[in-house]
């Protein structure tokens, strides 16, 4: 029953995020399905967490679309989310919920909280921080880049992934105010720990070993197979670390920055 149930709450979501074009239709299928394991394998509070990085995320990326469009054309992915950016938000999540159901753990819900933390930190950062008045800076030289640049951060971009991991860690312990099932203790310090580390080695990794092209008319450097209309061509870093494995890395780093907290105190 309770796969039927996650299976028809995630349908209904993702079916409304696919109506309002913020999911392709892989993205879709893939969201069906990350949804139905974290509701039917875990609880409201596994679940829950899932969607309200997943409704926030959505509205921040519709929230001042024009005025971010210029940035956005430097991503490798932007607007309709499809099934890869799906599993690299979501896939570790999942997994966790399935080795939690299998072998239950705390560890396993407090790694969750470090992955989720990060994922709406970083996402947070990049639909709000693209909206700052000031140039990014490089995490790596501290030098100005140009908007939009693989390992650029902002002031704005720090606070945004600050209230996206402290909104996860409230939005789970309101969850499970309603539905006990694992533990509540400091999950907002946790969350917020969480989504520093993993928004932060996101930057990084953007800004070292992330494969980067550049633009054979504006020379521009940057994440999108196709800029100004043309191919753009490889410049740097590791061929197949493109964004969405740079995702899934920093979400495991969120998660076991969590886990060594919770080790650790």
């Amino acid at each position: 029953m309770t796969w039927l149930i996650g299976l028809l709450g995630s349908v209904t979501i993702a079916g409304l995020a696919y109506w309002k074009r913020s999911l392709s239709g892989s993205g879709f299928a893939m969201a069906v399905a990350v949804g139905t394991v974290l509701y039917a394998a875990g609880s409201l509070a596994w679940f829950g967490t899932l969607i309200a990085f997943f409704v926030s995320s959505s509205l921040l990326s519709k929230w001042k679309h024009r005025q971010k469009a210029a940035v956005e054309s430097t991503y490798e992915k932007s607007g309709r989310r499809d099934a890869g950016q799906v599993l690299a938000n979501g896939g570790l999540a999942a997994l966790l919920v399935l080795a939690n159901a299998v072998a239950p753990h705390p560890l396993w819900w407090a790694a969750f909280i470090g992955v989720m933390a990060t994922v709406t930190a970083d996402t947070w950062a990049t639909e709000i921080g693209g909206l700052s008045r000031v140039p990014p800076r490089s995490i790596r030289t501290l030098r100005p880049v140009a908007p939009g640049t693989s390992g650029g951060i902002t002031g704005l971009g720090l606070l945004a992934s600050v209230l996206g991991g402290l909104f996860i860690g409230l939005v789970a312990a309101l969850l499970l105010l309603i539905q006990p099932s694992q533990s509540a203790e400091h999950l907002v310090p946790l969350a917020l720990l969480g989504g520093l580390v993993g928004s932060l080695t996101d930057s990084w990794l953007g800004a070292t070993v992330q494969r980067l092209n550049r633009c054979p008319v504006c020379h521009r450097e940057l994440e999108a197979a196709r800029h100004c209309g043309t191919e753009t061509h490889y410049h740097r870093g590791v061929r197949w670390l493109n964004n969405d494995a740079v995702n899934l890395i920093a979400s495991a780093a969120g998660g076991l920055a969590v886990l060594m907290a919770v080790a650790l105190f």
